[in-house]
């Protein structure tokens, strides 16, 4: 039930200017978290995924989290909710890396719809709680209770990460350990 980082795949559902700055109750923890689980991932190389919900509406990446992104991280632009029932994006989760772990925005919207679309075909689902955020605290908990009902499991950020290192003597278990060392101490709001 570990979160493997050979088997790994990070999705980034909608972590976009306007989206974001609806979220503003759990800043700066949330964006603190959401960019160090993406350099982690990187740091591992982890493959990333990053999704924009209705761009014009909803505005591009977060621009710090597309500084941290590699260049040839796949960035799609959907409509549907759910990042499996869009077709180009479901083909591009396909592949060897069978564990999905998701973070982002709407916590009860898109990485709902997406954690259960996925569960449901069969994937390993895991979505990161202080990874992810809803304008209000109840959907976002309620989210995650609904999602723990069907099955889908969590682990936070921390816990992902040192899953990911498996242990102590990996060769980037100094710099990311001292990475969650220096997160803020607080959780996020939502």
């Amino acid at each position: 039930m570990l979160i493997d980082a050979r088997r790994s795949i990070l999705v980034l559902v909608d972590l976009q200017t306007r989206l974001y700055a609806a979220m503003t109750p759990c800043s700066p923890n949330f964006l603190a978290r959401i960019l160090l689980l993406a350099r982690a991932a990187h740091t591992l190389d982890i493959p990333m995924v990053a999704t924009r919900q209705y761009p014009r509406g909803l505005g591009p990446l977060l621009p710090e989290l597309a500084a941290v992104l590699p260049g040839s991280t796949p960035t799609f632009d959907k409509m549907t909710f759910s990042c499996g029932a869009d077709p180009v994006i479901g083909k591009a989760l396909e592949g060897d890396r069978d564990q999905i772990v998701l973070a982002g925005i709407e916590t009860h919207v898109c990485v709902l719809q997406t954690a259960l679309d996925l569960k449901e075909r069969g994937r390993p689902v895991y979505v990161v709680p202080d990874a992810c955020a809803s304008r209000l605290p109840d959907d976002h908990h309620q989210a995650l209770a609904r999602m723990g009902q069907e099955g889908v499991r969590q682990a936070s950020v921390e816990s992902t990460i040192f899953e990911w290192l498996r242990d102590a003597t990996h060769p980037c278990f100094r710099d990311l350990a001292r990475e969650i060392r220096d997160l803020p101490k607080s959780a996020p709001a939502s």
